[in-house]
């Protein structure tokens, strides 16, 4: 495995639709799939998806966000070609930060409840449901797959701060009533 280095803002790839992966099997995208797990553990990430490490390709990864019932550590969920539907029509206001972008955090309205579907490391079909963080990581990841960086979708640039001000914008959420709609 190795530490891939991550796409900073302005960087083209990080504006390109990626393409499908293919055969998920191939060794490149074993390799891949590996460096991008230990690339987000090292930057401590939540999520990654493969432009971020310059690969223009349909894959993202994701650290699950509830334990293993039985206390073991999860391994990370990796996505091929994923497709992300709204449950509902609820949507709720959340901060978030992107490895990309370093040092900013913005609040973002997304859905609530998606449902997710793709294929795994192996190539079969999976899916499940997603709420709370884990539904908004993956539509954050997915939006990395489509050129979308979390900035184009904040309703209103006013709320977005430096790590360092976070306090303050979470404050300022609070006082302004956002949250669910």
């Amino acid at each position: 495995m190795t530490l891939r280095k991550i796409a900073r803002l302005g960087h083209p790839v990080l504006r390109t639709r990626a393409a499908p992966v293919g055969d998920p099997t191939r060794s490149e995208i074993v390799r891949l799939v590996a460096d991008m797990i230990e690339t987000m553990h090292d930057a401590g990430g939540v999520g990654l998806a493969a432009p971020q490490v310059y690969e223009p390709l349909r894959l993202v990864v994701a650290l699950p966000v509830r334990p293993d019932p039985g206390g073991e550590v999860a391994a990370p969920l990796v996505i091929v070609d994923p497709e992300l539907s709204p449950l509902d029509g609820e949507e709720e206001d959340g901060v978030e930060g992107c490895l990309s972008i370093p040092g900013l955090r913005g609040v973002v309205r997304r859905w609530r409840r998606v449902a997710w579907r793709g294929r795994d490391r192996d190539g079969g079909p999976i899916g499940g449901t997603a709420d709370g963080l884990l539904a908004r990581v993956l539509q954050h990841e997915v939006d990395h797959l489509d050129g979308i960086l979390y900035p184009m979708r904040m309703h209103d640039l006013g709320l977005l701060a430096m790590d360092s001000e976070l306090a303050h914008l979470q404050a300022r959420m609070l006082s302004e009533g956002n949250g669910t709609r």
